[in-house]
């Protein structure tokens, strides 16, 4: 993990405490970028033996909220993150551990310079959730807001 956004996995765990409890590790931290494992959880499976599709959603979103707080920290102290809308494509059937890398979608200058003028910015993180075997079993698109605070 970059050294430099390290804080970035603590701030999740802290903030969210669901993260620790579903066992989400955070592998690889970046500005735009990262990528999440999950273990194989008995408890969590659905009734074919696959990780719930709650916990494959959860996943997804925690990778893309850590990709929001490494990429927007710094005006974090002027916006509240908030996810907008969630697309989930789940592609086939998971079974055992899974990874989720989570890449924003669009220049993070451009949703500051939105956010600097006075909007309420969006921005898109795209995820991939693949098995152990690094078969893609899921995609998800989660639409965040940087929604201002009132002055």
């Amino acid at each position: 993990m970059s050294t430099d956004y390290a804080w970035v996995a603590d701030a999740m765990k802290q903030s969210v405490p669901w993260v620790t409890t579903a066992g989400i590790e955070f592998t690889e931290v970046e500005a735009t970028r990262v990528v999440c494992s999950l273990p194989d959880v008995e408890g969590q499976r659905n009734h074919v033996g696959g990780p719930h599709a709650a916990v494959v959603f959860g996943l997804a979103e925690t990778a893309s909220g850590a990709v929001g707080l490494a990429a927007f920290n710094h005006v974090m102290s002027a916006a509240t993150p908030l996810v907008v809308s969630s697309e989930i494509r789940y592609k086939k059937l998971a079974l055992g551990p899974l990874t989720v890398e989570a890449v924003l979608t669009r220049p993070a200058a451009e949703v500051v310079a939105e956010l600097e003028a006075g909007t309420r910015p969006e921005f898109a993180v795209d995820c991939t959730i693949t098995n152990a075997e690094g078969v893609t079993t899921a995609e998800m698109t989660v639409v965040w807001t940087l929604k201002p605070h009132r002055k």
